[in-house]
């Protein structure tokens, strides 16, 4: 699929919904926050799953001033849940929202989810952000609880993402996978690795989705209009992941 042909978000008539996804470690803004508001803005959103947002002095106000630079609103997470923080652009009607702080391990950081159900075009819909741990351990564990907790939502279409701090082949990332749909393995499209700081690159950022979600697409947009590999450089260390999905028309 060439980067040019990334479905558009859309309602259809028969109330199904086409939606834009993105995760992105943004290093706590420590970067070059224009460079990093123009990728988010060319990418279109609808729902932006945020690793590494803010968490300490001002935060609400560093969050807040990112998703208007992004023409998006804050929906959840940030320092109550250690990091992941959501946004979402007004097409997506918030039904409700939960942050959760993990069980700590002396030690290591503290970690947690950014979580919602939403409405998009009356589609209801989980989703949960999650920066999982640095320990091999403790990220298996986190895995299980992710996926518990997105079964808790009940909801009839989930997405997940974020930050799995290891690559396909790691047994969380591998538990993730095995119960959701690994977007980027379903239907690949532009960029595959999103850790290119170190040799050799990894794939460790990923968008997952619930069984009859239809993958449309998904990978780092390197080349989508409006977006140059300068300003992926620039704007945080880390590749960002966009995905178009499909989520068919659930009964009122």
């Amino acid at each position: 699929m060439e980067l040019a042909e990334l479905p558009n978000s859309r309602t259809e008539p028969d109330g199904s919904a086409v939606i834009r996804v993105l995760s992105y470690n943004v290093r706590s803004l420590r970067d070059d926050e224009e460079a990093l508001s123009r990728v988010i803005r060319a990418c279109a959103p609808d729902l932006v799953f945020v690793q590494e947002a803010p968490r300490f002095f001002r935060w609400r106000k560093h969050a807040a001033r990112l998703a208007a630079k992004c023409d998006l609103v804050v929906l959840s997470g940030g320092a109550p849940a250690a990091g992941p923080l959501l946004l979402c652009s007004l097409r997506a009607f918030v039904e409700s929202t939960r942050d959760e702080l993990l069980p700590l391990t002396p030690g290591l950081h503290r970690r947690g989810f950014a979580t919602a159900v939403v409405r998009v075009g009356g589609v209801r819909l989980g989703v949960l952000n999650a920066h999982l741990s640095l320990d091999g351990p403790e990220r298996l564990a986190q895995s299980e609880l992710l996926l518990g907790r997105l079964s808790a939502m009940d909801v009839p279409y989930a997405i997940a993402a974020g930050d799995i701090n290891e690559g396909p082949s790691g047994p969380a990332f591998r538990r993730l996978a095995s119960a959701l749909q690994d977007c980027w393995a379903v239907a690949p499209w532009g960029g595959e690795h999103t850790w290119a700081r170190s040799e050799p690159p990894r794939r460790v950022d990923a968008v997952f989705a619930s069984a009859g979600v239809e993958v449309l697409a998904c990978g780092v947009p390197e080349g989508l209009a409006g977006i140059s590999s300068a300003d992926l450089a620039r704007a945080t260390d880390h590749l960002p992941v966009l995905a178009a999905l499909r989520l068919p028309a659930t009964p009122s």
